[in-house]
């Protein structure tokens, strides 16, 4: 079968290998892959960040993915041909501390499907069957693929957050990340504005108010005249802060309230900033990652009552066999979650 594989240590670099139909552990499933999306870690594959240095390559990426089970291994006894399920692609070790306490998603050995293994831009992948998660009939398949960055949008503002009914909520970043958990803090009762940047106006932006969210271009508009108006002068209640740009927190603790709260949810990599304000106004800075099996449960719930909007989120114009234009129109700005149909690579 082929598979979509990061070949190389350098930018681009993404092409089809073969790769054997792979046979299931007693503790495995095979799953046939039916779609999959691109996310940020993806694009960060691509342009080969540092965070990715470790993957041995070639590796085939993807894990966003909704499929079906096709064969089970002898010890499987939760899942049998036929079933749909999506994969929490964070695999604990099951040891550790942290695994032990019930922070899988905070492991201190977690592998990572699409990164430290071959991930789903592929017919078939193989999956214990404790990190495979049941698909109501509810959902539609291709709903179905974008469950697991919603469950990271629903452990942000669920988990994480202490958003409540009336509070005055600020999502920095329209990405897929910000788009998701936009949507997901307005079900929890927030009054949310999206802001992004210039290269958010053409695509990212228009979608964030197609989903009935206020807006602010950082980039344009006068941004404290705008927190101002929304929020009384106060600030607002939270902010989740989903860019992983080096602004984001810094321009959050600018935004939030005295005594508001900051959600850390991009990853930012470094950034620079004074300390004192955050102490003075005795902000709560909370940091979320990832997600776990409750997450994935209220993520699903969130999708199949229509919370969370599939059918707008959803972009499928992209195919697998022309990666690279997805790629470079994700990184762009131009859509914000591209998913593919997998069996168009199907052999």
């Amino acid at each position: 079968m082929r598979g979509l594989a990061k070949v190389s240590r350098t930018s681009g670099a993404m092409d089809f290998i073969d790769r054997s139909r792979p046979e299931p552990a007693a503790d495995e499933a095979l799953v046939e892959i039916d779609y999959a999306g691109l996310c940020g870690s993806d694009a960060g594959i691509y342009e080969f960040e540092s965070a990715f240095e470790r993957m041995e390559l070639p590796t085939v990426i993807g894990h966003e993915y909704a499929g079906r089970v096709i064969e089970t291994g002898d010890n499987v006894s939760k899942f049998a041909v036929g079933d749909r399920v999506v994969e929490r692609p964070i695999r604990g070790c099951g040891d550790c501390y942290q695994c032990e306490i019930g922070s899988a998603n905070v492991c201190q050995d977690a592998v990572i499907t699409g990164v430290d293994h071959d991930g789903a831009y592929k017919q078939f992948i193989t999956v214990p069957e404790r990190a495979l998660h049941p698909v109501p009939d509810s959902v539609p398949q291709q709903h179905a693929a974008v469950v697991e960055p919603t469950s990271i949008g629903a452990r942000a503002v669920i988990e994480n957050s202490r958003v409540s009914p009336g509070d005055r909520v600020l999502v920095e970043g329209p990405g897929p990340i910000g788009q998701l958990t936009a949507q997901i803090a307005a079900a929890q009762g927030g009054t949310v504005t999206v802001s992004g940047v210039g290269p958010d106006a053409n695509y990212r932006l228009p979608l964030a108010e197609e989903f009935g969210f206020e807006t602010i271009n950082v980039a344009e508009d006068d941004f404290e005249a705008r927190r101002d108006e929304q929020t009384d002068g106060i600030g607002y209640d939270v902010v989740f802060d989903t860019t992983g740009h080096p602004s984001g927190l810094p321009s959050a603790v600018d935004a939030v309230r005295k005594g508001g709260q900051i959600v850390l949810v991009g990853q930012t990599g470094e950034t620079t900033m004074e300390y004192s304000p955050l102490v003075r106004s005795e902000i709560d800075l909370q940091c979320s990652y990832a997600s776990m099996y409750e997450d994935f449960e209220r993520a699903l719930r969130l999708i199949d009552t229509g919370d969370v909007d599939c059918e707008t989120f959803i972009d499928d114009r992209f195919s697998l066999e022309d990666a690279d234009e997805a790629f470079e129109s994700f990184i762009a700005g131009e859509t914000c979650k591209p998913v593919f149909d997998v069996s168009e690579v199907w052999e």
